[in-house]
Parts: structure tokens; C-alpha cells; sequence
């Protein structure tokens, strides 16, 4: 099933918002309301009653020996509900909700996509003590779909959650914790099912190195932590395509991207300049490889550094085009590897050296690495599928 795009529309008013009324969007909304991306434009909030989220967080003062229970008490009051009051999509006035987490003593981190279209003072963050907070954008990035706010006087309750610098493991046992479909304070529990996964984005380019869960993500979910039962943040979720299918943008990503995001509001992503396609074994066997292994440059962007570099095989045929199989000594087996090595390994100006099989041939060229060009594209919906990402705006 494929992504969708960011659900929008109004925010209504947060004293008026019960719970009553979101059970009641959900039956009207119904099975489509849980598919795509993790924010709900739908403006559903927490419930500010009195103890509304205090029985969630006490569990009725029931002593519950389960792992899930002790990594949720551990890291629920650094999760937070993120609400969005903005100009919206075609002037519409819209905004919506996410969830975000407190990584220090005044940042919190969440999606791009949550507050892309939040006006100025338009954001608040509710925490789990049901104390709300005014909070600005620090930095953005929509390529890897990141965002940082920084909140002035956080709560107590309210320590930082850390983003692991270790790789997920698959099969590993992981929560996702947020707001899905406005339930504050929510959890869901699953594994990690995938690794190095390269999601479409509506910026053209993919987003690398993602993490695969079949920890329930529904809309609310977005920006939210998925956390090891360790407590440690593994990716920062970001969009769901089915019912065992979720998403979460990985740690080690945002362990780059967060720092240069608080530090100056932006982040530098490398690029190469080429468009790629897997090797088959029909275009191995076209080229005369031992083995269907690596990716095949299907185009290069003009004045790219991969110009005059690499040999495309365009028009010609597969058998015409380089095959890049390894960088830095690193083999590359597929697109989703070449993605993810140049976002977590890399940097603008850095000289790599490729590995490429040419004409039957291997042999080795050098490419300097330069920032990743703005490109404008309308809308901001997600592709439906890989084969929509246009070639050439690859890594």
C-alpha cells in the first residue's frame, strides 16, 4: 500500500476539543483515517480535563512487571503533543497535531512535515503533567524530514531522551509513543522489521537509512520517538503505510542533522548528481557481471560532480553505463545502501572514491561530494512508490 500525504485542514478550538468529538471524527473517518502520513490535519487535541492523561501515566496504581510498562514510565514525559495553528495548504487556514520529544533542556524534535506550515507563534506543546508551552522553529530540514523547536522553561517532569548512535537490529523489540488520531500519551509495541529503507519525499530526493516497524503508526504519530526498550530514541517516526507497516527516520540520520539544525537552522546534505536503478540479473548479464550486484547509473545531471565522472546509460542500453559496486571500500549492493552510506558517512567536499564496473572493466574514479541543490517541486504529498522519484534527483 503507498504512502499518502500529509492529512490537513482545521485545527478547532482546544477547549472545545473532547474526546468525545475525536471518537466521533474517527467512526465518521474511519479505516481511511489511519493510513499515511503520522499527523492528523484533522486538529484533534489532548483532552484538558482533569486527570485525562493521570490514569494513562498511573495505570490505575496497578503494579505491572512488564518491560513495555517500565520503558513507557521511563520516557512518556519527555513526549510531548504538538498542536499547529497555521496558513495551511492553498491559503486554506489549516493546521493540525504531531508528537515531538525533548532531546535537551530546550529543544524538541519532531517532523518537518508537523510544523512546515505552522504561523508564527502558531505552535504548542502540551506535556504529559497537561502543562502547554509556546514553542518556536530552530531549524528545519525537509530532506530528511526533521525539525527542532526550542521551548523556554520545559516542565520538570521533562528529561531528555537520547538518540542512539548504535544500528537497530532487526527483530528487535521497539515502542512507538505519541498521539495516533489525537489519543495523547499512547504507546504501541512491535520490532524492528527493516533497516537502510529509502522512503519517497515530496522533495524529489528519498529519505535514506529509514527503519521499517510493525509498531501501529497512525496520523498524531508523526515526529514522535520509537524507542528500544532500553529507552533509547532509534528513529524519529514518520509515516505509515499499512496496519504492519510503519516507518521512523533513523537516529544515526538525525544524530547528524539535529546538531547543524540547532546550531544554524539548516543542514548540508552531499550529493553526487546521478540517477540510479538496481542491477538484475538481466542488465548483470547484459554487462557481463559475475553476479547481479550494485547499481547502475542510469543518468547524470549536467554540471553535477558526477559530470564527466561517471558514464550514464541513457539511451544506449544498460550495457552502455557504469556500475557503481562499492565506495570507500565499502560494497554497495543496492540503491538503498548507496543512499544510505552517502547520508551517514558523508559530507559536502568530501572526495570519494567509486568503484565502478565500465565497459566489463573494473576500475576506480575519484567524485568531490557538493550540497544537495534546492529544487522546487509543487505539492507536498509523498509518492506513491519508488518508481516515482524522478532518476536524476537521486544521492
Amino acid at each position: 500500500m503507498p504512502l499518502v500525504g500529509v492529512a490537513t485542514g482545521v485545527t478547532p478550538d482546544l477547549d472545545q476539543c473532547t474526546r468525545r468529538r475525536l471518537l466521533g471524527a474517527v467512526g465518521a473517518a474511519g479505516a481511511a483515517a489511519a493510513v499515511g502520513l503520522g499527523t492528523t490535519g484533522g486538529g484533534t487535541a489532548q483532552n484538558e480535563t482533569d486527570g485525562s492523561n493521570a490514569t494513562t501515566q498511573e495505570n490505575g496504581g496497578a503494579d505491572v512487571d512488564s518491560p513495555y510498562t517500565d520503558t513507557y514510565r521511563e520516557t512518556i514525559d519527555s513526549v510531548v503533543l504538538v498542536t499547529i495553528s497555521g496558513s495551511g495548504l492553498r491559503g486554506g487556514g489549516g493546521g493540525g497535531i504531531g508528537t515531538g520529544f525533548v532531546i535537551d533542556d530546550e529543544h524538541i524534535v519532531t517532523n518537518n512535515h508537523v510544523v512546515q506550515n505552522a504561523s508564527e507563534g502558531g505552535i504548542e506543546v502540551q506535556f504529559s503533567n497537561q502543562e502547554w508551552r509556546p514553542a518556536s522553529i530552530v531549524g528545519t530540514d525537509a530532506y530528511s524530514d526533521l525539525a527542532v523547536l526550542r521551548v523556554d522553561d520545559l516542565p520538570d517532569i521533562a528529561g531528555e531522551l537520547s538518540l542512539s548512535e548504535a544500528e537497530p537490529v532487526i527483530g528487535q523489540e521497539v515502542l512507538a509513543i505519541g498521539n495516533p488520531l489525537g489519543f495523547d500519551a499512547s504507546v504501541s509495541q512491535g520490532i524492528v522489521s527493516g533497516i537502510d529503507r529509502s522512503l519517497p519525499s515530496p522533495t524529489g530526493f528519498s529519505i535514506p537509512a529509514a527503519i521499517q516497524t510493525d509498531a501501529p503508526v497512525n496520523p498524531g504519530n508523526s515526529g514522535g520517538p520509537l524507542v528500544s526498550l532500553e529507552g533509547d530514541v532509534l528513529g524519529v517516526v514518520f509515516a505509515g503505510a499499512a496496519q504492519t507497516i510503519g516507518f521512523a527516520i533513523s537516529a544515526r540520520l538525525a544524530n547528524r542533522v539535529v546538531p547543524a539544525l540547532i546550531e544554524d537552522g539548516t543542514y548540508e546534505h552531499p550529493y553526487m548528481g546521478v540517477g540510479v536503478q538496481p542491477v538484475g540479473p538481466e542488465i548483470a548479464d547484459e554487462l557481463g557481471l559475475e553476479e547481479a550486484n550494485g547499481v547502475l547509473v542510469a543518468e547524470v545531471v549536467p554540471n553535477s560532480p558526477a559530470d564527466g565522472v561517471l558514464t550514464p546509460a541513457g539511451r544506449r542500453g544498460p550495457g552502455s553505463g557504469d556500475v557503481i559496486v562499492a565506495i570507500d571500500g565499502e560494497e554497495i549492493p543496492n540503491q538503498d545502501q548507496l543512499s544510505a552510506y552517502l547520508a551517514l558517512e558523508t559530507s559536502p567536499g568530501d572526495t570519494i572514491e567509486l568503484e565502478i564496473v565500465r565497459d566489463g572493466e573494473e576500475r576506480t574514479v575519484e567524485l568531490t561530494l557538493t550540497e544537495r541543490p534546492n529544487i522546487e517541486r509543487p505539492g507536498t504529498g509523498i509518492p506513491s512508490g519508488p518508481s516515482e522519484r524522478p532518476p536524476a534527483t537521486g544521492p
